[in-house]
């Protein structure tokens, strides 16, 4: 059987949040100059699940982000992240380069307000060590190489104690070795806070080596062509010959998605 017919549910998880997509659409601008981006796209991610979406350029991976977070609604349709918090990160990090790594994760735990300035400085100093970054408190962003500066971005999301974590290519301008320790560490995390993640990738590979399932989008407008279970055991090996057959028949659908629009 195809690994594309394999479209039943990935497992259950405990904690975490639901969210939930029915028949949302988003279109911009007006009249005949107006683009759909998204049209009638349904989708559940069950609490605690990680789902990757992938797709081509303007396949509406971001803008979905977009709309699970808040940052903008959705022309028709509904989307709900069960009133959850939600912490989004960017493929660029987007830290304050006049701040160290300890003060950019100190924003988010001075904005909460619920702790002392000697209790928000610990749990910066923890969330920077859960990211392996114990020994760079003190240093800028312009101090800290791509990988690290994404550390710091994570442990930033982190501090704003989400049920709901959204990821925008967060590794994709990464080299493969440091992408590879930087997915350990997240599904630790994942594991270990029991988050429901959704994460935007045009990496077949990458979606397989993380995701619970993996979502293969329409070019625009944005659609769900596939949902795919991925049972894997964790931890996976992204050289594994099961995960390459996987991400090789995700890459064909997304190539004939490509083809089959004339982009």
């Amino acid at each position: 059987m195809s690994l594309l017919q394999r479209v039943e549910a990935g497992p259950e998880h405990d904690g975490g949040t639901r969210v939930s997509v029915r028949e949302a659409s988003k279109v911009y601008g007006h009249g005949p100059n107006q683009v759909a981006a998204l049209r009638d796209i349904s989708l559940t991610v069950e609490p605690g699940q990680f789902v990757c979406l992938v797709g081509a350029s303007g396949s509406g991976k971001s803008t979905l982000l977009n709309l699970l977070s808040g940052l903008e609604q959705p022309s028709a349709g509904s989307v709900d992240t069960g009133g959850g918090r939600v912490a989004l990160m960017f493929q660029e990090p987007a830290l304050m380069p006049w701040l160290t790594a300890l003060g950019n994760v100190l924003l988010p735990i001075r904005i909460r307000g619920k702790l002392g300035e000697e209790a928000a400085h610990d749990e910066a100093r923890r969330l920077l060590t859960m990211v392996g970054l114990r020994e760079f408190t003190r240093k800028r962003p312009h101090e800290l190489s791509g990988g690290m500066r994404q550390r710091v971005a994570l442990a930033r999301a982190l501090a704003q104690e989400a049920e709901v974590l959204l990821m925008d290519e967060p590794f994709g301008a990464l080299d493969a070795i440091t992408r590879d320790l930087l997915h350990e560490e997240l599904e630790q995390i994942w594991r270990d806070r029991r988050m429901t993640i959704v994460f935007v990738t045009h990496n077949a590979r990458e979606a397989v080596r993380l995701g619970d399932r993996v979502v293969v989008m329409t070019s625009r407008p944005g659609r769900v062509a596939a949902d795919i279970a991925i049972d894997l055991p964790r931890p996976r090996l992204t050289d594994s010959a099961a995960l390459a057959e996987f991400a090789r028949e995700i890459g064909e659908r997304l190539r004939a998605e490509v083809r089959a629009r004339g982009d």
